[in-house]
């Protein structure tokens, strides 16, 4: 019966105990014995585990039955927490009724507390808030509590009190959900409208999609249409996830659960995309289906050029799982062939990276992060450009723009001034304070993405003593002006290191980089001089002295004409070397010039 069914999820700022109020959650309904569970049971890849970050979004049906004898059906959908996986979290709220809003009990509400808050509000879903980690020494729960009624304009009265960690007030949030979470709508009657907020690889049965039903009735054997691309297939499977996936014959309006289809590649199903009927199919789609766009792109080369074909089969495994990695063949002189990839953010580029690492066994070099910029040319024509190397000739540029976006600081008020000038320093703009509550701040700064894509969240952290928050949003592309930065290494353009950057910020990127590789580069039997240059002019420059072999150690005493002329004869041969000599860039130099700056 739809009226038992509550789809409900759980969000929360990174670290405030999603995942283990989950695990609770699960214990508690007797849904796995105690001797086959393990932390973080939701979360199945090692990266996830390790990082403490929900990474894939999962769902689990949770059988309960309430102080009355009243059975539920309760669907906790979980959701990524970072915000380079916001639209994966948008999809799954709006598969929900209602969320839990767990808040740190000795860390307070944080930046992403808020945004979650605002993106719950918009899907116009039930807020129950929960006050997670009481067992803490450090927990403030009187002060975390005027947080929830000022910062976030809730009723503290309604908070539940808990401890994730030791299980206590897990019933009272059980009964809360079944109380408070109202039941799904939708008409069985009308035709199938079911949303995908998720879908995984599975290698023997294909992908199995995660889907709410909103309307209508799902069984096996049916046909069903995706309405952003059309195509059908028919359902070889339907069922509901309660760790492993339990089938069923059919799946109804309001309920969550999988559909298995023989959809071979991952990248033919859309998050956010409708299923429908082929037989019968809806008029319109729901509401709110985009095609997710990369923010972030990076060339990534294999260590050994033998390995590109390695490297090609990994990509292609590893977008099965991963439908939002986008890439395409590229080439460097410098590193070879290799692949050019946009990801969602610097997290999701971390994530591939480790994970290409670590399950494909692939040694990777990547280049610098680069986002996308547009440039206006003299003849009217606009070109996005995403690799430096496509940079257009600088006296056909008209005009230049950059991504912008919208940051929101949650600090204590102490340290404002260093937050301040950290955000001035990266070209921060349009400063908004809003004072939530006593002794803290949310900063609101206009900033160029490519600002933060270096070291700014490390940056933050340090400057806050790991106290500062830092959420953002893409606002819109701003007039810029922006020079390609080369890196020469004896005297030759090397492409991998090419950079675009902003022209007030093109001198200290480019001494970071040539102090880098003068420190990476081995000495050779020659002078390398390594430069930074925009165009023909040079704006830095370093130099790796060569070996010196002391010629002149066989002439003892004498005339000084004789050891002058050893020398101008080894600098003649130094000369002739330096001229047919290459200089070997070892692997780690690239890694090197693009950590973050120490300054």
């Amino acid at each position: 019966m739809m009226t038992n069914i509550r789809n409900f999820s759980i969000i929360a700022h990174i670290d405030h105990g999603k995942s283990t109020l989950a695990d609770r959650l699960i214990q508690k309904v007797g849904l796995v014995e105690d001797r086959q569970f393990r932390d973080q049971i939701l979360d199945n890849m090692d990266i996830e585990r390790e990082r403490g970050i929900t990474i894939k979004s999962q769902v689990v049906t949770l059988p309960y039955v309430n102080h009355k004898g009243e059975s539920f059906e309760l669907n906790l959908i979980d959701t990524p927490g970072h915000v380079d996986f916001s639209y994966e979290v948008s999809r799954a709220l709006t598969s929900c009724e209602g969320v839990l809003l767990v808040v740190d009990a000795s860390q307070g509400v944080e930046a992403q507390t808020l945004a979650n808050l605002y993106a719950a509000l918009e899907h116009n879903l039930e807020i129950i808030p929960v006050i997670n980690k009481i067992d803490l020494p450090s927990a403030d729960i009187d002060r975390v509590k005027e947080q929830i009624e000022v910062d976030l304009g809730l009723d503290s009265d309604l908070s539940i009190l808990c401890s994730a960690k030791e299980g206590t007030g897990i019933d009272d949030i059980l009964e809360a959900i079944t109380m408070m979470v109202p039941a799904p709508t939708g008409g069985m009657d009308e035709p199938l409208r079911a949303l995908i907020f998720d879908a995984h690889y599975d290698p023997y049965r294909g992908v199995i999609i995660s889907s709410r039903i909103f309307t209508g009735r799902i069984s096996t054997g049916d046909t069903i249409r995706l309405m952003s691309n059309k195509a059908t297939y028919r359902v070889e499977e339907v069922g509901i996830f309660q760790i492993r996936n339990i089938p069923r014959e059919s799946l109804e309006a309001g309920e969550v659960g999988y559909i298995i289809a023989g959809i071979k590649r991952i990248r033919d199903v859309r998050v956010g995309d409708t299923i429908t009927l082929d037989t019968e199919p809806a008029s319109t789609p729901l509401p709110g289906f985009r095609i997710i766009k990369p923010v972030v792109f990076s060339s990534i080369y294999p260590m050994s050029s033998e390995d590109y074909g390695a490297l090609n089969d990994a990509l292609d495994k590893y977008v099965l799982n991963d439908a939002s990695l986008v890439f395409q063949k590229d080439s460097s002189a410098a590193l070879g062939m290799g692949f050019r990839c946009g990801f969602l953010g610097l997290l999701h580029l971390e994530i591939v990276q480790e994970r290409l690492e670590r399950e494909f066994g692939q040694s990777i070099i990547m280049t610098v992060p680069s986002v996308e910029y547009h440039f206006t040319l003299t003849d009217g024509k606009k070109v996005h450009i995403d690799n430096p190397l496509y940079y257009p000739d600088p006296a056909t540029i008209d005009k230049s723009l950059e991504p912008y976006i919208r940051t929101s600081i949650l600090i204590p008020e102490r340290y404002m001034g260093a937050v301040m000038d950290l955000c001035l320093e990266r070209r921060g703009e349009n400063s908004k304070f809003n004072y939530p509550t006593q002794g803290r701040v949310e900063i609101l700064f206009d900033m160029p993405l490519a600002e933060v894509l270096y070291d700014f969240y490390d940056r933050l952290k340090t400057v806050t003593q790991g106290y500062g928050s830092f959420d953002y949003d893409l606002l819109d592309y701003r007039e810029s002006d922006l020079v390609r930065l080369d890196i020469l290494v004896n005297s030759e353009r090397v492409d991998a290191l090419s950079q675009i950057v902003h022209k007030d910020r093109a001198r200290a990127r480019a001494v970071h980089a040539c102090d880098r590789l003068k420190d990476e580069i081995p000495r050779h039997l020659f002078k390398i001089p390594i430069q930074g240059a925009i165009g023909g002019t040079i704006i830095a420059r370093s130099t790796i002295s060569p070996f010196r072999k002391d010629v002149t150690a066989k002439c003892y005493g004498g005339d000084i004409t004789r050891k002058r002329k050893l020398l101008e004869k080894q600098k003649k041969g130094k000369k002739r070397m330096k001229m047919i000599g290459s200089v070997a860039i070892p692997q780690s130099a690239f890694v090197a010039v693009f950590k973050s700056e120490s300054t």
